[in-house]
């Protein structure tokens, strides 16, 4: 059996993390939504990284990053918005940390229904990297941080996580090794304590060292991957 599954938390009665335990996920449901008989309101999504979620390197950003690909598939029911940081790392002792940056702030001030959050890559360079319970340890505190979100709906905020995606050689001190044996094993045991469903973004791009023309950031075509992997598992 595989390491990781790609998960998806749609019409599924439970979700795989790893090999190690299954756990009920809490579906979204359209119906939540709905502020009255026959009216609704838009689901927001918020979209929270770093330069991939940004959409650095992508042709024509605006439209091709991944959040903006996210929004045409989901469809007019839900509205996401880019909340993506170059540079930034999960941790707070990082060299630009994504806690306290205007991103940050502006994505809790936001109102989210749904936050999908995709961090981890810059936290493999050397000076960034602490090991893995210590990343655990800020995975725990960023993922409560979004968990007591309150919404416009009648359901607290739904969190994904993503397991970040592959790094086909290493640059600018990004570090695939670190990413492999520490940063995706610390995010599945803290999704898996915390009960988050995780988006296996690192195996669903894997195979595709041509959409990542700087071994690093996905073109346009990786990230129409990325939203349609996220649109399979958040649409209900």
């Amino acid at each position: 059996m595989n390491r990781r599954f790609f998960l998806t938390a749609l019409g599924a009665a439970s979700l795989a993390v790893g090999c190690r335990r299954r756990i009920s996920p809490d579906l979204l449901r359209i119906e939540d939504y709905e502020k009255g008989k026959g009216t609704w309101k838009p689901i927001r999504v918020a979209c929270i990284g770093d330069s991939i979620t940004y959409g650095a390197g992508v042709e024509d950003r605006e439209k091709n990053s991944y959040p903006s690909q996210l929004a045409e598939l989901l469809g007019t029911r839900f509205e996401v918005r880019n909340f993506g940081l170059s540079g930034a790392t999960l941790s707070r002792t990082g060299d630009r940390p994504y806690e306290g940056s205007d991103e940050y702030k502006e994505s809790l001030l936001w109102v989210s229904d749904v936050v999908i959050i995709m961090l981890g890559t810059n936290d493999t360079k050397p000076q960034n990297w602490k090991g893995q319970k210590a990343f655990e340890q800020e995975a725990r505190h960023f993922l409560n941080s979004f968990s007591r979100l309150k919404t416009n709906s009648k359901v607290k905020a739904r969190l994904w996580v993503c397991l970040p995606v592959p790094i086909y050689g290493d640059q600018w001190g990004i570090t695939a090794q670190t990413l492999e044996d520490g940063v995706i094993p610390a995010w599945m045991e803290v999704s898996n304590s915390m009960k988050v469903p995780v988006v296996d973004l690192n195996d669903s791009l894997t195979g595709y060292p041509e959409m990542f023309p700087d071994k690093i950031h996905p073109n346009a075509l990786g990230a129409s991957l990325i939203a349609r992997t996220l649109c399979q598992a958040i649409r209900p």
